[in-house]
């Protein structure tokens, strides 16, 4: 089951001299021997330095959400370069960029632009303790919110009563910030209730990801939302929703409207432009007009000209076309696609969360949190993922990734990829009951 990584095998060992592991993000480190360099993205596929063809289901995490080199996005991010580059002053099109959003998210009543999704939610979660005059938050299990240290944390089992403590994820941040940090898992209300009761008056945000996008995809309940919801009125908390990935992907007014809740400030960036880099503030106008004269928040290159472009255009394609309505449309096949060969294996499995970002659990039980993922045959399905790499179907290797879906995905690239995810899987299968003869069908059972 062969690929030829020879020239990215190379250049990986050249550029670790230079670069931390040899690229520039954690994430792009698949392991000596399997990282990949890019050559040329185009549509729904990508070409590494080999020459390997991929169809890709990973669109950088989700941002290529109308494909790669959109034509008409492209071309509008040239006529951005006319502008002549960032300069320290406003442009025109910021405007047009947040009265799009307003118009497709309500929440959105007043925005500011920045780079990435981790400078949206650290600015909203700065916001929040502004605003409320408090210092603790609150964050869901399993939820990312990106890399900085007052989200780098996570609970973590200790002793035979269930009981959990807050510890970092990295090296590098304070001990002393978990103490302004509280845990809870998704979907468990009664768990929610008690945080409330307990550090409520404390609270000044409670930070959700309404769909786990480093989760599976794993979905909050209508029921959990509201629960939120209710509790952060009643106690005074800013509830913060992070769309970083679900935002103008799993529905025009993102993750909001598919699952009918309203945050205070939400966080906006991946699909916004297509790929090009932008991320968003928004929220209540009471609370974003902390802003400016009490609240510090900028940046050299928030609002590019060539970014602001690009996702005037994104917006208007994802506003007035069936665009979100094909990718949905074609998750949806591709899930019924492999969720038959599976099934066909004898392989538990479920898939989680949105079409155009759904996980496959391989699991007989629909996960409602991190912890039932725990308890998934996780390491079959990395086999299964590294599988597909090798054989040009580009999705994470790691289960807790959703796959993504683009507009640019076709009846080619569906037919290739379950042709292919046959192969996959049953590869994955025969060595899988090689190390685990005593297994069931597909060690899953």
């Amino acid at each position: 089951m062969g690929r030829s990584l020879t020239r990215c095998n190379e250049h990986q060992r050249r550029a670790a001299k230079h670069l931390p592991l040899g690229v520039s993000s954690n994430y792009r480190f698949w392991g000596e021997g399997r990282t990949l360099y890019l050559a040329k993205a185009r549509g729904p596929r990508i070409w590494d330095i080999d020459g390997n063809e991929y169809i890709d289901y990973r669109l950088g995490y989700g941002p290529a959400v109308l494909g790669y080199a959109h034509p008409e996005v492209d071309a509008a991010a040239r006529e951005g370069i006319e502008i002549g580059g960032t300069s320290g002053i406003s442009t025109e099109r910021e405007l047009e960029v947040a009265q799009r959003i307003g118009a497709m998210v309500p929440a959105a009543e007043m925005v500011r632009f920045a780079n990435s999704g981790t400078e949206a939610v650290m600015a909203s979660l700065r916001l929040a303790r502004a605003f409320t005059g408090r210092s603790m938050h609150a964050m869901v299990e399993g939820g990312f919110h990106g890399l900085f240290d007052a989200v780098l944390w996570r609970s973590e089992v200790c002793g035979a009563d269930g009981h959990t403590e807050i510890v970092p994820e990295s090296e590098g941040v304070p001990l002393l910030v978990g103490q302004l940090v509280q845990q809870v898992p998704l979907n468990d209300c009664e768990r929610l209730e008690d945080l409330f009761r307990c550090k409520g008056d404390q609270l000044a945000a409670f930070l959700i990801e309404p769909i786990q996008g480093n989760c599976c995809g794993i979905p909050a309940t209508p029921e959990y939302l509201e629960t939120v919801r209710k509790l952060c009125d009643r106690h005074g908390v800013v509830l913060i929703i992070d769309e970083v990935k679900t935002g103008f992907r799993v529905a025009r007014g993102g993750a909001q409207e598919l699952l009918g809740v309203r945050a205070d400030l939400c966080a906006f960036a991946k699909a916004v432009a297509n790929g090009y880099p932008i991320s968003v503030i928004a929220g209540r106008a009471d609370i974003m007009r902390r802003l400016g004269p009490t609240v510090p928040q900028g940046g050299t290159y928030a609002a590019h000209p060539v970014s602001l472009a690009a996702a005037a255009k994104t917006l208007q394609i994802i506003a007035e076309t069936d665009a979100l309505a094909r990718i949905e449309a074609y998750g949806r096949r591709l899930q019924q696609g492999i969720g038959a060969i599976l099934k066909s294996r004898g392989v538990p499995h479920v898939f989680v969360g949105h079409p155009s970002m759904g996980g496959i659990v391989l699991s007989a039980r629909q996960p409602r949190s991190l912890r039932d993922w725990e308890q998934s045959e996780y390491e079959l399905y990395n086999a299964m993922a590294a599988k597909l790499n090798d054989l040009g179907v580009l999705c994470e290797p790691d289960s807790m990734e959703p796959w993504f879906v683009s507009a640019a995905h076709d009846e080619r690239c569906l037919r290739e990829t379950l042709e292919k995810a046959e192969l996959a899987i049953d590869a994955a299968l025969d060595e899988w009951h090689e190390e685990s003869p005593e297994s069931g069908a597909g060690g899953a059972g």
